[in-house]
Formats: structure tokens, C-alpha cells, sequence
């Protein structure tokens, strides 16, 4: 079936948008060759602007879309499904971002089969500074990820997985940026304490992100740049003692673990 356009977003929210903005800048796609819908007129608004395509109803971006990006909430798909069903083709790739409903789960509530691609990205996507796990469907067919691969990649970073294992990707990439967040929480209220006002802020964050390249960059593991921050007896080694002493990494590692618990019984 010969659709007109490459790629239809059935919702044009944040993610939606970084999605896009990467393909365009990136020149995985054209802005010509996508199309999207959403229920908010500034969100259509917004993608008219980027080049897009923008329609009125999620049925129009099924029709004529060879892939299409499920990026809605889960709790929106049972309404959608009678219109994946009416209107997709079975040659249609359908990708989607919608946390804790695997690709059975997705063609069950269609009521057909079909070929999914399941992605679970982070917001971080929206700096083009993103981290996404993929998951092959049964049903997708070799190549049917390929697309997929690319965009998220122009956003950022990709890497493909087991279904089994997309639980632990949200519960570590996903749901990742928060627990960062959250330190940095921690450090600016340290900051403040110790009398650095305004410049907290800019103190942690500038850390952070020079942290966060230094890891991404350094042949260097986590454990081996830790230790080169440390002298003994100094200042670096006082903190994480303290840290030691309360057990710090086993509670983080076990709250991943629980966010990772959580995903599987929302799958359910």
C-alpha cells in the first residue's frame, strides 16, 4: 500500500516533538514527509510550524502513514484501538512509546496483529541529549526498526533489547533523569545551607553536566573516575564515607529495582 507520508504522530506532545525536531535536523526525514494529530490546537500549531503536516482527527494520520508513532498516554489507547484497526494497513509499522504496555498487550487491544516496535525514551530527548531502550514485536518483520533506530538516535541515544528487559530500561534510563534530578535537589540544599546562594544552581548543575561528559566520554568506568576524585583522607573521601555509612548505593540500586518491580505489575 503506497501511503503519503513516512511517518504520522498520533499525539504531538513533548516527546513527539523532540522526536520530530531531531529527524528534521538531523535529515533523518523531511518535515514533508511526516504528519501529525493532537486533541490541542497550540500543539497542532507548534508542528505546523516545524513543516509537519497537521490534521484534525488520529484517524487521517493512521490512513495515510507508513509508521505510526503511538505517542500517547497508555490510558488513551483503548479508545484508539477501534481506529488502528479500521484504518491501518497490515503492512504498516506501528511505533510505540507508551510506558508499561508490551507489543502483545498493543495487539491485543487492537484486536489484530501487527508490527510494533516498542521504544522507551527519556526526556532528556528534548536536548537532544536523550537515552531510549527498542524492543522488536513477534509480529514486526526484519528492517521494521530501522526508522526507529534513526530517530531516536537524532535525539540521541539508542539501543535495541529484548522485550523482557524494557522494565529495566525505563526503571534506568526512563525514569533515570529524576533520580539525577534528586541529587541535585539534595546538593542545592546543601549549597544553600553552607551560605552559596544564587550560585548553587549553576554550582551543581555545571558539576553534573561536566560529570555526565566526563562518564560518557572517559575509557574510564564510574567506579574509576570516583576514585580519581578521591584522596585519601580529604574532602571528597569524608562525603563518601558518609555516604558508605548509610548504605547509599544499595538504596539506590534498590530503588531502581523497585522502579524496575513496579513497570512489570503495571504491564499487567
Amino acid at each position: 500500500m503506497a501511503y503519503a507520508y513516512a511517518l504520522g504522530f498520533v499525539g504531538a506532545g513533548n516527546m513527539a516533538e523532540a522526536i520530530a525536531r531531531g529527524a528534521i535536523e538531523k535529515g533523518v526525514l523531511e518535515a514533508s514527509a511526516m504528519v501529525a494529530s493532537d486533541p490541542s490546537a497550540a500543539r497542532r500549531e507548534l508542528f505546523a510550524g516545524l513543516g509537519v503536516k497537521v490534521v484534525d482527527t488520529n484517524a487521517e494520520v493512521i490512513a495515510q502513514s507508513g509508521q505510526v508513532m503511538l505517542a500517547i498516554k497508555p490510558q488513551v489507547l483503548p479508545e484508539l484501538a477501534g481506529e488502528l484497526a479500521a484504518h491501518g494497513g497490515d503492512d504498516q509499522v506501528l511505533i510505540s512509546i507508551m510506558a508499561g504496555i508490551g507489543t502483545e498487550k498493543l495487539c491485543e487491544t487492537i484486536g489484530k496483529p501487527a508490527r510494533v516496535i516498542r521504544v522507551m525514551p527519556n526526556t532528556p530527548m528534548m536536548v537532544g541529549l536523550g537515552m531510549a531502550g527498542l524492543a522488536v514485536g513477534e509480529q514486526a518483520k526484519p528492517g521494521d526498526e530501522e526508522l526507529a533506530m534513526k530517530l531516536f538516535g537524532s535525539a540521541g541515544e539508542v539501543v535495541r533489547v529484548e522485550e523482557k528487559l524494557m522494565d529495566a530500561v525505563t526503571a534506568v534510563s526512563g525514569s533515570g533523569p529524576a533520580y539525577v534530578y534528586y541529587l541535585a535537589e539534595a546538593m542545592e540544599k546543601a549549597a544553600s545551607e553552607l551560605g552559596l546562594g544564587e550560585h548553587g544552581r549553576l554550582l551543581v548543575s555545571q558539576t553534573i553536566l561536566g560529570a555526565a561528559r566526563m562518564l560518557a566520554d572517559s575509557p574510564d568506568t564510574a567506579a574509576e573516575l570516583r576514585q580519581k576524585v578521591t584522596s585519601p583522607g580529604g574532602t571528597t573521601a569524608a562525603a563518601l564515607g558518609h555516604m558508605d555509612d548509610h548504605n547509599l548505593v544499595n538504596v539506590i540500586a534498590d530503588a531502581v529495582k523497585a522502579a524496575e518491580a513496579r513497570g512489570r505489575e503495571l504491564g499487567k
